[in-house]
């Protein structure tokens, strides 16, 4: 697996490539999503989000009371959580990778890498594709390249550590794109990335309605048909925007 921070790459050890669970014709097939060490790294993850986000949020109250809740350690404090997708989005994540096939997926907000673990699953069970997921936090993108790589997932996915208008720079032809980082950024990347989307690329929004405010001219872009776009609102967990090229 390779981790890209910015122009350098940092090796890290590959994991044995996990392959998918083939039975006799006729017979039901796992999904490596249903890999022992999958759902146990997920069940974890998932564990370690809530006491992590839990932590977070106290702190963020005892500063707060204190009046020493500047915008420096609201940023320290959200560095340490993992923002990642409920397990329904994930699975939902799942579904349209697997139906659209995609060769190229690229994920804006790596995060723990909880996401790109659904995704890489889909990619593996499609027997074809790749992902290149990307992250600000150096820390978080170390840990998304480890959690992929305990998954038996990480010769499938590149984790770009740095500016996603830079790490993104030059990619072509992406067939599924997930937004999930910094609300604000969703529509000035998702801009820059027009050129290089194909025709029928899915656009997935998360956080859609948490943070519809923060959202409002996104939703606006992708919602207007003079954009190229047809767009639904999916109300699932914190809201998804889907939307078709």
């Amino acid at each position: 697996m390779r981790i890209t921070v910015e122009s350098k790459s940092l090796a890290v050890s590959p994991s044995a490539t996990l392959p998918c669970v083939s039975t006799a014709h006729g017979a039901p097939r796992a999904t490596t999503l249903d890999q022992p060490n999958i759902q146990e790294l997920l069940s974890r993850l998932y564990k370690e989000e809530k006491a992590a986000d839990a932590q977070a949020r106290a702190k963020e109250e005892t500063l707060a009371a204190a009046g020493s809740l500047d915008e420096s350690a609201r940023a320290a404090l959200l560095g340490k959580r993992f923002l990642a997708v409920a397990p329904e989005v994930g699975r939902l994540l799942y579904l349209l990778v697997r139906s659209r096939r995609p060769a190229l997926a690229v994920e804006f907000g790596a995060s723990m890498g909880i996401s790109a673990i659904y995704i890489a699953a889909a990619l593996r069970d499609n027997g074809q594709g790749r992902l290149i997921t990307t992250e600000m936090n150096a820390a978080k993108a170390h840990r998304a390249a480890l959690h992929l790589e305990q998954a038996g997932l990480s010769d499938l996915v590149d984790v770009r550590q740095g500016d996603a208008f830079e790490t993104l720079r030059g990619v072509d032809r992406i067939e599924l794109l997930l937004l999930d980082g910094w609300e604000p950024l969703y529509l000035p990347l998702l801009k820059q990335l027009e050129p290089a989307l194909v025709p029928g690329c899915l656009v997935i929004a998360d956080d859609a309605a948490k943070h519809a405010a923060k959202l409002i001219d996104y939703l606006a872009y992708v919602r207007d048909p003079a954009n190229g776009y047809l767009s639904c609102a999916i109300p699932l967990d914190d809201g998804l925007e889907l939307s078709i090229r």
